[in-house]
């Protein structure tokens, strides 16, 4: 399972750092590596949309348009943790911010949620104006 934390309520212009943990036989062992992972939020009203990805051996990440400079990912295989670095933050990042696991390639984990197998809980990124 993969459990998301580290939302909340930030001002404009502040940061959040989100983790999430892979956990149980799926990511067992040495397999956590195996899987592309990555981050795609869900703001109120709209369709899930790709924020970030990031490959097994964290050598490429993908990052959607408006977060580039902004957003970091991260993994940490020997802890099977991902993490999300939000930085300048704006009112239209608000979203619940869903973690993500799939056996492909991290770019194609980009193109589209479909092609990812597990998902997060979700957690809430609230930034006020």
């Amino acid at each position: 399972q993969l459990q998301a934390f580290g939302g909340g309520l930030v001002q404009t212009g502040g940061s959040l750092r989100l983790s999430c943990v892979a956990s149980g036989h799926t990511f067992s062992g040495r397999t956590f590596r195996n899987y592309a992972m990555g981050w795609f939020r869900q703001a109120p009203g709209k369709e899930r949309e790709f924020v970030t990805t990031i490959t097994g051996s964290s050598g490429t990440s993908y990052y959607e348009e408006s977060v580039k400079g902004r957003f970091t990912i991260s993994r940490d295989n020997a802890d099977n943790t991902v993490y999300l670095q939000m930085n300048r933050l704006k009112p239209e990042h608000t979203a619940n911010h869903y973690c993500a696991a799939a056996l492909t390639t991290a770019q194609t984990m980009s193109q589209s949620h479909s092609y990812v197998q597990y998902w997060g809980q979700g957690t809430l990124v609230t930034v006020s104006s």
